[in-house]
């Protein structure tokens, strides 16, 4: 069956991207997770993965082209199928050689051979999409079509997200809704089939991911109920079917939740996707007060508590005499007033606020963190940006902002105290000391917090930097932002200045070693020549590890920054 793929919309605001390098050539064979192409936009550089197994059967555009998003780029297919309904107007196609055929042969032995037009009428698998290379899974956190529903190319059929973004599916086929295999809030491998899109009474069965599941689980073992006066149950819960490989299905996420927490998967039951464990299923069992160690887990007793840290069953929780269960005693608590009673009301927290939380935590539970804040005289920077304001048009340049001068700064300043610009690993023994300033932009968003990395700021002019900011900060802002561009900063920069704050304590970003917040402008007076003089100050709170470095070299950093802002135009021409 040929499935076009077309040139996917990194953002909102990119209208089209070019073709850099062909992967994949006319006639190789390719399966899911291939890479067939790598284009780039204006900022960035993203492979095209393949979704469905086949052989390429046409590019319709060459390296250098530039091909407008949503159009069709190429043809995946079986050998001699027709593609010339795919096929973009103006497109250049480079067609694999015609296969030597007998004249009686049939079509294919999946279908008689369709009309060109019918090819319309095969349906075609929708699936999640992997937005950066560190993204294993993502959550529907909307769906905007359902079954039945007829589709356009460019329509949204369901939002998405990651741990910083959203994102919107849009279709890449026209014709009917046939199918959708998972609902919203369940948390998606990606490469996995979504939903299906064709002509009414076409077959999606073999589309279906929970038939390629079930393919590769064994069913799972019977279980018989065990009787309270057992010593040893079979586990305290259902345990999903594991994978060929013996492995559990489990998200990233739960995955992680459950290394920091201590629980072993083995005894979680999996309520996402056909058994899948997502980190709902993680925080259900510690709220119940399941706690239980690796080294119990071939021999969990029904209803044992145990002695360890949060209830954890050890070892030698097993090997004691267990006292007989008590009976439950009657419930005498009151009944909870009707929901017309409640004064409040229970939300729940988006996936955003827990990973910031989180981060939080983590930051200030396990660093050793101190503020140094200092002010310095802005009348420089503020006579500069006047200037640039007032030329900017005859000049050429962009609306040069008080945050774009702090970073261009900051990025000439760092470079010569390398321990700011650096990160803490390996749980404190290594420090990782990097070549290039790599700075991360704090965004307040409808979402919440979300840090942009400018990369190699200090080879970025005034300017260049300006634009790229605010590039980020408008897709964070905005949703649609490439999760990969929110990871590895080696220094932030976070400005609550423009909300008039005079002075904050900001918190790391682990495994940074610094942070540096930005505060408002405040009159002030010093004495220049015995005389009393007003000026406007700026103060800049500088969080650092402790651990990493001393006092001293972050006074000295932030003191050399402070000498650089007064003296921007110097700074400039260095």
């Amino acid at each position: 069956m040929a499935t076009p793929v077309i040139m996917p919309r990194q953002g909102q605001s990119v209208e089209s991207c070019i073709i850099s390098n062909w992967a994949k050539n006319v006639g190789d064979k390719v399966v899911p997770g291939d890479t067939l192409f790598t284009y780039e936009t204006d900022k960035a550089t993203f492979d095209e993965e393949a979704k469905v197994e086949g052989t390429m059967l046409v590019h319709f555009f060459e390296e250098g082209d530039d091909v407008p998003c949503l159009t069709n780029v190429c043809v995946i297919g079986n050998e001699g199928e027709d593609f010339s309904v795919f096929s973009p107007n103006g497109a250049k196609a480079e067609v694999a050689p015609a296969q030597p055929q007998a004249p009686a042969a049939p079509a294919s032995p999946a279908a008689p051979a369709p009309a060109p037009a019918a090819s319309k009428s095969n349906a075609n698998p929708v699936i999640m999409p992997r937005q950066g290379q560190s993204v294993e899974s993502c959550i529907i956190s909307k769906w905007n079509v359902k079954v039945g529903d007829k589709v356009k190319v460019g329509d949204n059929l369901f939002t998405y997200e990651t741990d910083k973004a959203t994102f919107d599916e849009e279709s890449k086929f026209e014709g009917t809704v046939l199918a959708i295999f998972f609902g919203e809030g369940d948390d998606v491998p990606c490469l996995t089939n979504v939903c299906v899109i064709g002509a009414p009474g076409d077959s999606y069965a073999e589309f279906d991911p929970s038939a390629s599941a079930a393919a590769e689980a064994p069913a799972p073992q019977p279980q018989e109920a065990a009787a309270p006066s057992q010593p040893i149950s079979s586990a305290p819960v259902q345990v999903p079917a594991a994978a060929a490989d013996g492995k559990r299905f489990i998200s990233p996420r739960a995955r992680a939740l459950a290394e920091r927490t201590g629980v072993n998967p083995a005894f979680l039951a999996g309520s996402g996707p056909y058994g899948r464990i997502v980190e709902q299923d993680v925080r259900a069992f510690i709220a119940a007060g399941g706690n239980t160690t690796y080294a119990a887990e071939a021999f969990a007793k029904d209803g044992m508590s145990g002695s360890g840290f949060a209830g954890k069953i050890s070892v030698s929780d097993l090997n004691a005499p267990q006292a007989p269960a008590k009976e439950a005693a009657p419930a005498s608590v009151p009944a909870a007033p009707a929901a017309a009673d409640a004064d409040f009301e229970d939300v729940k927290i988006p996936n955003i606020r827990k990973v910031i939380s989180r981060s939080m935590h983590t930051s200030l539970s396990t660093m050793a963190q101190l503020t140094l804040n200092a002010s310095f005289d802005a009348t420089n920077i503020l006579e500069f940006r006047k200037q640039i304001k007032e030329n900017k048009e005859k000049l050429g340049l962009n609306n040069i902002t008080i945050n774009d001068i702090i970073i261009f700064a900051v990025s000439r300043t760092i470079l010569a105290h390398k321990d700011l610009n650096a990160n803490f690993i390996n749980d404190g023994t290594t420090m990782r000391y990097f070549k290039n300033a790599h700075i991360g932009v704090a965004v307040d968003t409808p979402r919440g917090l979300m840090v942009p990395t400018l990369r190699d700021a200090n080879l970025k002019s005034l300017n260049e930097i300006s634009i790229e900011a605010k590039k980020l900060a408008t897709d964070a802002q905005a949703g649609t932002i490439n999760p990969d561009l929110l990871k590895g900063g080696t220094f932030t920069i976070t400005n609550l200045g423009t909300m008039g704050i005079e002075s904050f304590t900001p918190v790391i970003n682990p495994p940074q070693t610094g942070i540096l917040g930005v505060n408002t402008l405040e009159t002030r007076v010093k004495n220049v020549g015995g005389e009393p003089k007003m000026y406007q100050a700026m103060t800049l709170s500088l969080t650092f590890d402790h651990r990493a470095l001393d006092g001293a070299p972050a006074a000295r950093f932030l003191q050399e920054l402070c000498k650089n802002l007064e003296n921007f135009t110097m700074l400039l021409i260095k």
